[in-house]
């Protein structure tokens, strides 16, 4: 299958890139973020100005930054994880001896991994008796296969000229996020369940956020 071979090569590099340069992995998930955020940014104000400023605009710019926003979300999940940066409620297992506080810890992990290879493929669970089929890879392969475009994004016209293409953009190619996310996600959480069962990690949340951010400002008043 097309998504399973273009997950995998993805994966397979993240993991080598990571393993001799990690900063420029770092840097370019940043990147990405940043430039996704820039452009729905850009595009919106360009758009207000357009509208109320000379009674025009582009007709495909709400559904473009709709789907900048869920790839934004999709992609930063993944990037969330690996900072540390979900929020979460760690109130109680922290008041749990420590090799139980690990074994919740874990399980919260795990959890999150199992959440993420539910929703790519939900196939599996039929194993266990569970009437359950499709995930985001079914979802991302159907839609490949019938090539349905977008309802207002359109190529340019030298793009259809150029290559011969439909003329509304494949709602596969905005959809790709969603196996990719997903995929990414359940990588971080497999990577996180690691440096937990190590000690380099805590929990998969930051859920201690508030405390930390009292610790660092308990001096403000005094000042």
């Amino acid at each position: 299958m097309v998504i399973t071979l273009v997950i995998l090569v993805i994966l397979g590099l993240l993991i080598v890139l990571e393993r001799f340069r990690p900063e420029f992995v770092l840097n370019l998930e940043e990147n990405i973020l940043a430039i996704i955020l820039a452009t729905m940014a850009v595009v919106s104000f360009i758009q207000v100005i357009a509208r109320y400023g000379f009674n025009t605009g582009w007709g495909g710019a709400l559904e473009f930054t709709t789907i900048l926003f869920a790839w934004m979300i999709l992609f930063g999940m993944s990037y969330g994880v690996k900072m540390g940066s979900h929020l979460g409620v760690d109130a109680a297992i922290r008041l749990f001896p420590k090799p139980l506080f690990k074994a919740a810890a874990l399980f919260g992990a795990m959890a999150a991994l199992l959440y993420a290879v539910i929703l790519l493929s939900a196939d599996w669970l039929q194993f266990f008796g569970a009437e359950t089929k499709g995930g985001a890879i079914a979802y991302w392969s159907k839609f490949f296969k019938l090539g349905i475009g977008l309802d207002d994004l359109r190529y340019p016209e030298w793009i259809q000229s150029q290559f011969g293409i439909q003329e509304r953009v494949q709602r596969w190619v905005a959809y790709l996020i969603l196996p990719i996310g997903l995929s990414l996600f359940a990588f971080r959480c497999l990577q996180a369940i690691g440096q937990i069962w190590t000690g380099k990690r805590e929990l998969i949340v930051a859920g201690h956020e508030a405390e930390d951010l009292v610790a660092e400002n308990k001096n403000l008043l005094r000042d």
